[in-house]
C-alpha cells in the first residue's frame, strides 16, 4: 500500500476529489495548509501599502491505496489539479507498513 499526498491550490480540490472517486477511491483526508516552494510567497496591496505573503494558502489531500492503483490516482490528480502556472503544487508517495480499520479491526488492504 501506498499514500499519496498531494499539496494543491484550495480551488482544485473539489476537482481533484471528482477525479479520485473517478478512480475508485473511496476516503481521503484534506487539510488547510501554508507554505511555499519555488514562488516564495508574493506582494499584494492593501489599502496603498504592499506587503508581503511568504506562506500561501494550499490545500493537502492524503489517501492510502493498494500499490497497482498508484500510477493511475497519480495522473489523475495531476490531471485535475494542473493549471499550468507556478505553485500548482507537489505529489509524495510514500509506503505505508500497516493499516488497521478502528472499528472492527480490519487490517491493511481490507482497512482501506
Amino acid at each position: 500500500m501506498k499514500q499519496i499526498t498531494a499539496v494543491i491550490k484550495p480551488f482544485k480540490l473539489e476537482e481533484v476529489r471528482e477525479a479520485l472517486a473517478e478512480q475508485g477511491v473511496t476516503g481521503l483526508t484534506v487539510t488547510e495548509v501554508k507554505g511555499f516552494g519555488r514562488q516564495k510567497g508574493h506582494t499584494e496591496l492593501y489599502r496603498g501599502a504592499e506587503y508581503v505573503v511568504d506562506f500561501l494558502p494550499k490545500v493537502k489531500v492524503e489517501v492510502v491505496v493498494k500499490t497497482v492503483d498508484v500510477e493511475r490516482c497519480v495522473d489523475a490528480i495531476i490531471r485535475a489539479a494542473r493549471t499550468g502556472k507556478i505553485g500548482d503544487g507537489k505529489i509524495f508517495v510514500t509506503s505505508v507498513e500497516r493499516v488497521v480499520r478502528i472499528r472492527t479491526g480490519e487490517e491493511d488492504e481490507t482497512a482501506v
